[in-house]
C-alpha cells in the first residue's frame, strides 16, 4: 500500500516535468526542421546589393574611338554617356560598389587591362558597353551638315554577346537572357543581322533567339574576365533613325533601367540558383528564322 501511495504521489510530479519538457521543445524546432531551407520570402535571402559588385566597362578610348555614327559622332562618346548613365542607375538602385571602367590604353593591350581591372576588384559581373555598326561593304554615304558620312539604315536594334571561353559561360548566358528580356520589356528589339551570310567572318551564332544573345568567343574582355561577362551593343549608330534615339537622355534612361532590372534579377538568381534556367542553343539557320 505504501508503494502504491508513493506511486500516486509521484505521478503528478512526473506529469509536471513532462509538461515543462514539452513546452521547452515546442520553442525549438527539431534538427530536421532547423536544416530545412526557408522560402526566399521568409528567409530574406535576397540580393545583397551593397556588396554585389558590377564592373561597367566603357568600350574603346578617346584616341581609338570605334565606329563613327551616321552624323559623325564617335562610338566612344556614345559608350561613355551610356556607361555613366548605367553606373549611376545601379548606384541609385543600391549597387553602391559599381565601378565604371575607363581606360586610355589602346587595343590589344588595353583589352587585357580592362579584364584585369575587373578581376582585381573581384567584380561579380562584367558589362562592356558598345554601340553597333556594320561591315564596311554594307556602308552607304550621305551628306550631313556639309560633310560626307557613312550610314546603313537596315539593322537597328541591340545585340548581346557572350564567350564560351569565359570561366562562367552559364552565368554569362543567364545574365544575357535577363538583359535581353528586360530590354524587350521596354519595347526594344534585337538585331538579327549577325546571323546573315552578308556578315562574312563577323557572322555569329545566336545562342538565345528570344533574348538576342550571340556567341563571340574571341572577345578578349569576355574571355579574360573571371566572372560572368557580356558585351552589349546598345544599338546601331550608323542607322540614321536609331542614332538620334541612342543619343537622347530618354533612351539612355530606358536602357539603364533595363540593365539595372537585369542585374537585380541576376543577383537574386545567384542567391537561389534553382531559378536560373538553362537556355537551349540553336543553330544559325533556325535562329535566323526565329529572330523576329
Amino acid at each position: 500500500m505504501r508503494a502504491m501511495s508513493a506511486l500516486h504521489r509521484a505521478v503528478p510530479a512526473v506529469l509536471a516535468v513532462a509538461s515543462v519538457v514539452l513546452a521547452i521543445a515546442s520553442l525549438h524546432p527539431s534538427r530536421s526542421e532547423e536544416q530545412r531551407p526557408l522560402p526566399a520570402e521568409a528567409s530574406g535571402a535576397n540580393c545583397q546589393r551593397a556588396i554585389f559588385r558590377v564592373a561597367v566597362d566603357v568600350g574603346h578610348t578617346v584616341k581609338v574611338p570605334g565606329a563613327m555614327s551616321a552624323r559623325g559622332t564617335s562610338e566612344y562618346a556614345f559608350n561613355l554617356d551610356l556607361g555613366q548613365s548605367i553606373a549611376a542607375a545601379l548606384v541609385d538602385a543600391g549597387f553602391t560598389t559599381t565601378d565604371l571602367l575607363i581606360t586610355d590604353q589602346p587595343p590589344p593591350f588595353g583589352l587585357f587591362v580592362r579584364a584585369n581591372r575587373a578581376n582585381a576588384m573581384r567584380a561579380d559581373l562584367f558589362i562592356s558597353i558598345h554601340h553597333d555598326s556594320v561591315p564596311d561593304n554594307l556602308i552607304e554615304t550621305w551628306e550631313y551638315d556639309g560633310q560626307q558620312h557613312g550610314y546603313n539604315d537596315h539593322y537597328p536594334g541591340y545585340a548581346i554577346f557572350i564567350s564560351d571561353d569565359n570561366i562562367n559561360r552559364a552565368g554569362s548566358l543567364s545574365f544575357g537572357k535577363f538583359l535581353g528580356t528586360a530590354l524587350q520589356a521596354r519595347g526594344l528589339g534585337y538585331t538579327p543581322h549577325y546571323t546573315l551570310p552578308i556578315m562574312g567572318h563577323r557572322r555569329r551564332e545566336l545562342v538565345d533567339a528570344d533574348a538576342g544573345v550571340y556567341r563571340y568567343d574571341a572577345l578578349v574582355v569576355l574571355r579574360k574576365a573571371r566572372m560572368p561577362a557580356v558585351l552589349l551593343e546598345a544599338g546601331s549608330i550608323v542607322n540614321r533613325q536609331e542614332e538620334p534615339q541612342l543619343a537622347s537622355p530618354e533612351r539612355r534612361a530606358l536602357m539603364s533601367a533595363a540593365v539595372t532590372a537585369a542585374v537585380e534579377d541576376f543577383c537574386a538568381a545567384r542567391q537561389h540558383p534553382k531559378i536560373e534556367q538553362p537556355v537551349k542553343r540553336r543553330d544559325i539557320a533556325g535562329a535566323s528564322a526565329a529572330a523576329r
